[in-house]
C-alpha cells in the first residue's frame, strides 16, 4: 500500500499552528528579534479639527493646545487651571454634592450611567469646577466649565458649584472669573436645570453688591441657557479666537428666518465687531490680560479698604 506523506507530521510543524517564519528570519536568523515591535501610545498624535494636520501631542501641549494654524482646541479643567494661574499653582475648592438623576429621567442610556462615564473620562464630579489662586499676582476665584462633561451642560450640580464660587469670592474678597463652555441646560434635569439660570444670577448679585469684579471668558462653544444667563452678565467679556457663541445654532436660525447668515456669524471676532464682546484674546495672553483687568477693577476697592 502506498504511503501518503502527512506534512503535519514533519518536525517543527503542528497543523494549523506550524511555525511560519518571515524571509528575514530565514536568511539571517536572530536579526528579527532586534527589531521587535514597540508599543506606541494611541494618543501620541492629535488631528487638528480645522486643517486635518497631525500634530505631535507634546508640542501641542507646550503650545497650550493651540495648533500651528491658530485653532484653539477645547481643553479640560486641569489644563485650563494650569494655564491660567501663576506657575500653575492653585487651591481646588470642593464642589457641593447634589443628588444624581433627581427626576429618574428615562433615556436610551440611564442618566446615572452617563454621569458615571463622564466622571471617569474627565476626572471631575460634574461640568463645573472651582479653584482659587493668583493670576499675574492678583488673587481670584476661577470657575471652569468642561465641555467634555456632557457638553458642559448646566444642571443642579453646576448651579450649586457656581453659587459656592460666588460665596467664596465674597468671603475672600476676591474677583470671580468664569471660563464658559457649554451646550446649554441639561435636559435630563428638566425644569431643575432651567432654575439654575435664575439662581446663578442671584448669586452674582451678591458678588456685585460686595463691589467685586466678575469677568467672563467665553470659549468654544458657549450657547443656550448658559449664554442667556451668567455668560452675559460680566463686567468684562473676553473670548478666545474663533469661539462659537450664540443662543441657538446657526442652522436652526437659518431655517427659522429663511435667510443665509453672514460668514463668521456667532464667532467671537464677529461679535466683538458688533459690541457684544469686549475683546478677543489668544490663550497664551489670557493670564496677563486678566491680571491687568483685575488690578484695574480692584483699585477702588483697595483704596476703600486702606481708608477704612
Amino acid at each position: 500500500m502506498a504511503m501518503v506523506e502527512n506534512r503535519n507530521d514533519k518536525p517543527g510543524r503542528t497543523g494549523a499552528h506550524r511555525e511560519r517564519r518571515g524571509w528575514l528570519s530565514r536568511i539571517a536568523p536572530g536579526v528579527q528579534g532586534a527589531f521587535a515591535k514597540r508599543e506606541t501610545p494611541e494618543n501620541l498624535w492629535v488631528k487638528c479639527p480645522e486643517t486635518g494636520e497631525m500634530i505631535y501631542r507634546p508640542d501641542l501641549d507646550a503650545a497650550l493646545w493651540v495648533t500651528p494654524s491658530g485653532h484653539h482646541m477645547r481643553i479640560g479643567t486641569a489644563e485650563r487651571l494650569r494655564y491660567t494661574f501663576d506657575d500653575g499653582a492653585y487651591e481646588r475648592i470642593a464642589s457641593p454634592i447634589v443628588r444624581d438623576d433627581p427626576l429618574a429621567f428615562p433615556d436610551v442610556k440611564p442618566y446615572a450611567e452617563r454621569l458615571k462615564s463622564s466622571r471617569i473620562a474627565t476626572g471631575e464630579q460634574d461640568s463645573m469646577a472651582i479653584a482659587f489662586g493668583e493670576i499675574d499676582g492678583q488673587s481670584a476665584v476661577v470657575l471652569v466649565q468642561d465641555f467634555a462633561f456632557m457638553g458642559g451642560s448646566l444642571g443642579m450640580a453646576a448651579g450649586e458649584c457656581f453659587i459656592k464660587a460666588a460665596e467664596t469670592a465674597v468671603a475672600r474678597g476676591a474677583p470671580l472669573i468664569i471660563f464658559t463652555a457649554s451646550g446649554g441646560a441639561r435636559m435630563q434635569e428638566g425644569t431643575l436645570s432651567l432654575m439654575q439660570m435664575a439662581r446663578t444670577t442671584l448669586a452674582l448679585n451678591a458678588v456685585k453688591d460686595a463691589g467685586l469684579p466678575y469677568v467672563v471668558v467665553l470659549t468654544d462653544p458657549t450657547t443656550g441657557g448658559v449664554l442667556a444667563s451668567y455668560a452675559m452678565l460680566g463686567d468684562i467679556h473676553l473670548a478666545e479666537p474663533n469661539a462659537t457663541i450664540g443662543f441657538s445654532g446657526r442652522r436652526v436660525i437659518e431655517q427659522t428666518i429663511r435667510e443665509t447668515l453672514p460668514a463668521g456669524f456667532q464667532k467671537s471676532e464677529f461679535l466683538v465687531e458688533r459690541g457684544m464682546l469686549d475683546k478677543v484674546v489668544p490663550r497664551s495672553e489670557l493670564p496677563s490680560v486678566l491680571g491687568s483687568i483685575l488690578k484695574t477693577l480692584m483699585m477702588g476697592r483697595e483704596r476703600l479698604s486702606t481708608a477704612a
